[in-house]
């Protein structure tokens, strides 16, 4: 299985072991795929559209019960289907969704305060420390009372990553936590994903099509194929001077190479034939 230079399986935290994947008999999103995620370490997963990167941290969260193989949470193997190992596995994990996925109705305190209320029984005046505290770490403290249709699209990146530390998860994970962003405010995000992780110890896995910002602060970066495959991994130092054809087209972002621009289909002349 491949895993980060700094340990072995047996030191990570997340191991996903041989994993195959299609949702309802389609297609297979996820072909025989093994990556181990090292605890302590910003893990990248790259790669482009459709080839499997969110999909594989829904089948780390229990959204989806895996068709083949494994997925090992701390050594225990996943159930999608056993709704006790869930909550506690959810209680362990942060989730910067894509977009944020904040909740539109409630102020940016209210959002952060949300899984603490859910999650646990603390008294309000703890809640309201630690929420200001989580927010004050991403510099939004002064924020607090505002609506989200009150702040900008940066700032609401930072208000879902706020609300993913709120329970101090043993996990972080961040779904295109770049996407949408201005420079300034991607520099940002990406200093904080690297901070947090190392002040709180946390491990945190990090699915991205943003080449440079994910080598500047991931200790082991894994590209994914088009076809639901692992094709390279290893530091980002070792990605980037890679002469692999299908990691060289993304990483330099060029044109033409293995990776296709068509989705595959009969010829043009064929389905023209067929309309007339």
């Amino acid at each position: 299985m491949p895993s980060p230079d700094r340990g072995t399986a047996s030191a990570a935290l997340i191991e996903v072991d041989h994993v195959t994947f299609g949702y309802d008999g389609s297609r297979r999103i996820l072909d025989d795929v093994s990556l181990a995620f090292g605890r302590g370490q910003v893990t990248g997963i790259l790669g482009g559209s459709g080839c499997g990167k969110t999909t594989l941290l829904r089948l780390i969260g229990g959204v989806h019960p895996v068709t083949s193989g494994e997925v090992r949470f701390d050594g225990e193997a996943i159930d999608a289907r056993d709704r006790e190992q869930l909550f506690k596995l959810r209680r362990r994990l942060g989730m910067l969704f894509q977009f944020g996925a904040l909740f539109t109705d409630l102020t940016v305190f209210e959002n952060v305060a949300f899984p603490l209320r859910e999650h646990t029984d603390l008294a309000e005046t703890l809640i309201r420390d630690i929420v200001l505290m989580k927010l004050n770490a991403v510099g939004l403290r002064g924020a607090a009372p505002l609506g989200i249709a009150e702040i900008s699209g940066g700032m609401a990146r930072r208000v879902a990553l706020a609300r993913a530390i709120a329970l101090d998860p043993e996990l972080i994970m961040y779904d295109e936590p770049f996407a949408g962003l201005d420079p300034i405010s991607k520099g940002v995000a990406a200093n904080l994903i690297r901070t947090l992780n190392d002040t709180t110890g946390s491990t945190s896995i990090l699915v991205s099509h943003d080449v440079e910002e994910c080598f500047q602060i991931c200790d082991y970066v894994y590209l994914m194929s088009s076809q639901g495959r692992v094709v390279a991994h290893g530091t980002p130092e070792r990605i980037r001077d890679s002469e692999h054809p299908e990691v060289r087209q993304f990483i330099r972002g060029e044109p033409d190479g293995p990776v296709r621009f068509h989705y595959p289909a009969r010829s043009l002349a064929d389905d023209f034939r067929v309309g007339a």
